[in-house]
């Protein structure tokens, strides 16, 4: 594979320019505290953790009991009877909560209980993951306020989107008829002892106290908040990266290199355990000038594959084997199209998408027109009858 061509700058960025990503001045201390209070944060982060983790299967938990009643209602009311509704469902869910994560819970927790079907699960999920690419065009037209420039803060998202859509699309054909002519069977998994302990010792006694003070309507609206504050908790649980952008430096030639840059996203996105995150990384890793945009391609290709961790983690937690193999179908497409990309034709697809990224970039009609299509297209799909 032959690495990406260098930036035409040779000089290396200077100390001071080193800790505008980050906030050096605020992690210095820490590396610089005493030994006691290195252990605090620790604690601090594993307690982050565990009641993260805690607050993300309650929250299941409860999104699953709503979904037995009121998701029904609610899958009812929008009148959700197909796979395309199903997508266009998970997509605007991920717009609301600036997230695609707990949007995909919700859909193994609807399955779970019955609310939707296989197929339209998948599609669901599918369409959690395009919104969530839409949170990084979000992001970088955030710092384009702060007096960034357009085509370096925008371009990251609609990169983001562009390249999701191109992975996630023959995917979704793919799973698709994987799942409808039942070529794949149920795979054989559970949440064995000890998850299953803590959740038969600690979740399942919660839930039914929260049950009976709650009004059932509100289960789905809890679980759902519940899912937000959970993965907030885990956010907190990530340790910073010491050095800023001076990590990326020392990368040296790697950073131009698609293989690394994609194993890259693979492993942040496993970390953090959202797409949304690790994609929002990049834009001020792009203003900075520190990673350019053709060398993101392929680190939004990574991090679209391991952004299922969770999901599969919440299959197996509320919907079984069904649900697990699922979310693997869809894991393993994805995982099929990307690496048939990077191997045998990735100078064409970067070309193509770079292409197309700088055609909507460079006019802001053009511009408005994507964003104003990436929100009609999901509630067009809401409301399709077909």
């Amino acid at each position: 594979m032959e690495p990406f061509k260098k930036p035409t700058q040779t000089a290396a960025p200077t100390v001071r320019e080193t800790k505008v990503i980050g906030q050096p001045e605020l992690l210095e201390p820490a590396l610089s505290a005493p030994h006691h209070t290195r252990w605090r944060m620790m604690i601090y982060r594993v307690g982050y953790a565990l009641t993260g983790l805690l607050a993300f299967v309650l929250a299941l938990e409860l999104l699953k009991r709503g979904a037995a009643g009121y998701g029904r209602i609610l899958i009812a009311w929008l009148d959700i009877s197909s796979t395309a509704n199903a997508l266009g469902f998970g997509w605007l869910l991920a717009y609301i909560f600036l997230s695609g994560s707990p949007v995909a819970a919700v859909a193994v927790a609807f399955f779970a209980s019955g609310t939707i079907d296989g197929l339209q699960t998948f599609t669901m999920i599918t369409g959690s993951r395009l919104g969530a690419s839409f949170i990084v065009l979000f992001v970088g037209f955030l710092y384009h306020l702060r007096g960034h420039r357009r085509a370096a803060s925008v371009s990251i998202g609609v990169l983001a989107l562009l390249t999701t859509a191109a992975i996630y699309l023959p995917a979704l054909a793919l799973g698709y008829w994987l799942l409808s002519s039942q070529l794949v069977g149920v795979i054989s998994a559970s949440a064995t002892s000890p998850l299953s302990s803590v959740i038969d010792l600690v979740v399942d006694p919660l839930v039914a106290i929260l049950a009976s003070i709650l009004p059932e309507w509100t289960l789905l609206i809890v679980g759902a908040l519940g899912l937000l504050g959970a993965f907030s908790l885990l956010d907190r649980a990530i340790p910073d990266i010491p050095g800023g952008q001076s990590v990326f430096g020392k990368a040296g030639q790697l950073l131009y290199r698609p293989w690394a840059m994609f194993l890259l996203g693979a492993a942040i996105t496993s970390f953090t355990l959202s797409v949304s995150v690790s994609l929002s990384m990049l834009v001020p890793l792009t203003v900075r000038g520190i990673i350019r945009r053709e060398n993101a391609l392929p680190y939004i290709m990574g991090a679209n594959i391991t952004t299922f961790i969770d999901t599969l983690v919440a299959a197996l937690i509320v919907g079984g084997a069904a649900a697990f193999t699922i979310v693997l179908v869809e894991m393993l497409c994805v995982a099929f199209f990307s690496l048939l990309a990077l191997l045998f034709f990735y100078r064409l697809f970067a070309h193509a998408l770079l292409g197309l990224q700088e055609f909507i970039v460079s006019s802001t009609p053009r511009l408005i027109g994507f964003l104003g299509l990436m929100l009609i297209v999901p509630i067009w799909l809401l409301f399709v009858r077909w």
